[in-house]
């Protein structure tokens, strides 16, 4: 008898990050509060958290990230304008985006050492459960959401689940990388992974992009992982050496990736989302084309 994999309920949302790519901007917003036509980056993240079932979502925060966890708090004074003006519409879009009691925690990251420490300082709050991991400057555009489509085939297959995408030969320096043993559709099975491999080594072109199903053993050994690319603890560096113990499988989802960390990403992820926007999209594209 097969025993069925452990309920996916928590996932890690890294948010320490200082957002260098996007200064000034990032002065003094933090980056996953930067906007996307009307929400912050951040909005984006958790509703796909809770497409996907997840119950309590950690973050791991740094300095000047206060605003963050305003963000998914109560504004009594603005709550209390918006209903004396009758501005119920916006009111509920707000409210909706309020944590629930337990939802959320917090936690900080002291020193940028990197993604794989980032993970490890969610270690406490997570347990012994799987966990997901979604980085919260990438927004993927799709129905169902990313993480959904990698919590569905955890469900089936267990073990670990990888988002990837395909990504230019000329790219692949970039990303972390997986390395394929075998292809059934959308799914590979992984035998290996480097982050960002010298150009012309790497072993695909399917790059990691920001979507990971993880088993907790993968603390012990985040805690012992020494510095990789950058001089920082990766979290590909370690979940290569959890693959000699356990299964991993990548998932090339289906969806658009908007990298909003960077510039012309961000600017790219405002204009596609709000084309798609039925109150929008026609503005928009009067807007866009009057400036062409």
């Amino acid at each position: 008898m097969t025993t069925s994999p452990a309920r996916l309920r928590k996932a890690v949302l890294p948010v320490a990050g200082l957002g260098t790519r996007v200064l000034p901007g990032t002065k003094t917003t933090p980056k996953e509060l930067l906007n996307v036509v009307d929400r912050p980056i951040l909005s984006y993240i958790v509703e796909e958290a809770r497409e996907a079932g997840i119950e309590h979502i950690v973050f791991v925060t740094g300095r000047a990230k206060q605003a963050i966890e305003d963000y998914f708090d109560h504004q009594i004074e603005l709550e209390a304008q918006l209903a004396a003006k009758g501005k119920t519409e916006i009111l509920a879009a707000m409210n909706a985006e309020l944590a629930t009691a337990g939802e959320m925690s917090f936690t900080r990251q002291m020193q940028p050492k990197g993604l794989g420490h980032a993970v490890w300082c969610a270690r406490d709050i997570i347990g012994h459960e799987p966990f997901a991991v979604i980085l919260p400057d990438v927004i993927v555009d799709s129905r169902p959401g990313a993480l959904k489509q990698l919590a569905d085939l955890y469900a089936e297959v267990g073990g670990n689940v990888i988002g990837v995408e395909a990504v230019p030969e000329s790219e692949t320096h970039k990303y972390g990388i997986v390395d394929p043993s075998s292809r059934d559709g959308r799914r590979l099975a992984m035998k290996g992974m480097v982050e960002k491999p010298k150009q012309g080594t790497a072993p695909s072109n399917m790059s990691i992009s920001g979507r990971y199903i993880l088993q907790p053993e993968i603390f012990d050994l985040l805690e012992t992982q020494e510095s990789g690319a950058g001089g920082e603890i990766q979290l590909t560096d370690a979940m290569d050496r959890l693959m000699k113990t356990q299964a991993f499988t990548a998932y090339e989802y289906e969806g658009v990736t908007h990298d909003c960390g960077d510039k012309i990403g961000l600017l790219r992820a405002n204009v596609a989302l709000a084309l798609k926007r039925p109150d929008l999209g026609e503005a928009t594209r009067a807007a866009i084309t009057a400036l062409l």
